[in-house]
């Protein structure tokens, strides 16, 4: 019997191209972080349920995958690896230090509706600080935000930001505080269901006036000193959020940011565990896919876990949909093959040869591969071809008896002959070099 190789909606296989690409994205990503000093953690993909839901909402209820284990233990997979994270803080705090920058690259499950960009299984791109409740780190993480994209190769794209703690303020200061949490969810679906649905959803959680001025809040424009001015008046006055925003956006147009950063009240971010400083990312010529990059502040998080106080603030770029969108957008790039060189199998009695010359040129950096079988060459070009392979070294009778090759580009079919393994080399990482330039 036959088994049909067919694999869960929502998810999926990824071919080789598709995982350069992913892969090239990642350590761009590892080298901006590390930059900025954040060290990589890892956590478990699967964790006790009540541990990840501690404080989620109905929505993460709903999309999270949940089951009984062999042991009758109730587990679930992480939806997130923000939540996991607070986790690891409270076990590990006395083996770290604060502030403590973490990143942490790995993927996360939802049992959510599929979509372009959106899938069940889908790779999370997080990045904190935590242990420190200031300014300074809030602004840090905006920063990374923009240097980590625009690293990438993007240059078209809003951040947009706004605060937890104001909304509540404006919520407390017009009495209408006790529905909070679903007022905040609700205004958080804006952009997916637009202001109709969200005013007539907002008149189930209160009366039409208070709707009405939750509107008024959430649309103030989009000039910084125009709408902060409104959001403050709006909200009974200065406070202690509005200071922090203002402080940001001060520290946003002293570095000439002001392009990429916009305030938006109406960014309110779904899930319960924020409470101050809020973001989504935009990508101006597409969106329709949603947010690439968001996050917020959580500085109760942990406290699930433990009577510690660890303020949190951080940001995850969803590497799937930024990948979709890239893709869309023609703005992802792929070098071609990781193999430089590939040393063709011209007698079996020579794999000996075959593979000293390819440990030295790997010795000299490049990346090289023995085809592992003589055939045919034609069959062997072909694969080379399959594999975009730029390099194939040729080592015959004579090239062994006068310790040369012969090399051919396989791509420009350019032959090379009677070369030395330096040769070789300079040769290649040439032809690498100037691949690089020209994209």
């Amino acid at each position: 019997m036959i088994i049909e190789p067919r694999i869960l909606k929502g998810f999926r296989d990824s071919l080789p191209k598709q995982e350069r690409i992913k892969r090239d994205l990642i350590h761009s990503l590892e080298m901006q972080f590390r930059t900025f000093g954040f060290e990589p953690i890892d956590t478990p993909a699967l964790e006790y349920t009540d541990v990840l839901l501690g404080k989620g909402s109905g929505e993460t209820d709903k999309q999270i995958y949940r089951f009984l284990d062999n042991g009758k233990r109730d587990v679930s997979m992480r939806f997130d690896l923000t939540v996991p994270f607070a986790r690891f803080m409270a076990a590990h705090i006395n083996e770290l230090y604060e502030p403590f920058k973490r990143y942490h690259i790995a993927k996360v499950w939802r049992g959510e509706n599929t979509q372009k960009g959106r899938f069940r299984e889908f790779y999370q791109c997080d990045f904190d600080i935590v242990g420190v409740d200031s300014m300074s780190a809030d602004f840090e993480i905006l920063l990374m935000m923009y240097q980590s994209l625009t690293a990438i190769g993007l240059d078209s794209f809003t951040i947009k930001v706004s605060h937890r703690g104001l909304f509540n303020t404006f919520l407390a200061h017009n009495g209408i505080q006790e529905q909070s949490a679903e007022i905040l969810r609700t205004v958080d679906k804006l952009s997916k269901i637009g202001e109709t649905a969200v005013r007539e959803q907002l008149c189930t959680l209160t009366d039409v006036a208070a709707a009405d001025r939750i509107l008024s809040f959430i649309s103030c424009g989009k000039d910084f000193k125009t709408a902060f001015a409104s959001l403050t008046s709006l909200s009974g006055g200065p406070s202690e959020a509005s200071e922090r925003l203002e402080q940001i956006f001060g520290m946003i147009d002293e570095l000439g940011l002001n392009d990429y950063f916009e305030l938006d009240a109406s960014i309110t971010r779904g899930l319960d565990y924020y409470t101050g400083i809020v973001y989504e990312t935009i990508l101006t010529d597409l969106p329709s896919i949603g947010s690439i990059c968001s996050g917020g502040r959580y500085n109760e998080l942990a406290s699930l876990y433990t009577k510690r106080s660890i303020p949190g603030v951080g940001a995850s770029i969803g590497l799937d949909r930024l990948l979709a969108a890239l893709e869309e957008l023609e703005s992802s790039t792929d070098q071609g093959s990781m193999v430089d060189l590939i040393i063709f199998a011209l007698d079996e009695h020579d794999f000996s040869r075959y593979h000293h010359t390819a440990q030295q040129l790997r010795a000299r950096g490049l990346h090289v591969e023995v085809f592992p079988t003589k055939k045919k060459l034609q069959q062997q070009f072909k694969y080379a071809q399959k594999k975009e392979i730029p390099f194939g070294l040729f080592i015959g009778e004579d090239e062994a008896a006068s310790e040369t090759f012969t090399m051919k580009n396989l791509i420009e079919r350019e032959a090379f002959e009677h070369i030395s393994i330096d040769d070789a080399y300079t040769i290649i990482t040439s032809h690498r070099e100037h691949t690089i330039d020209k994209s």
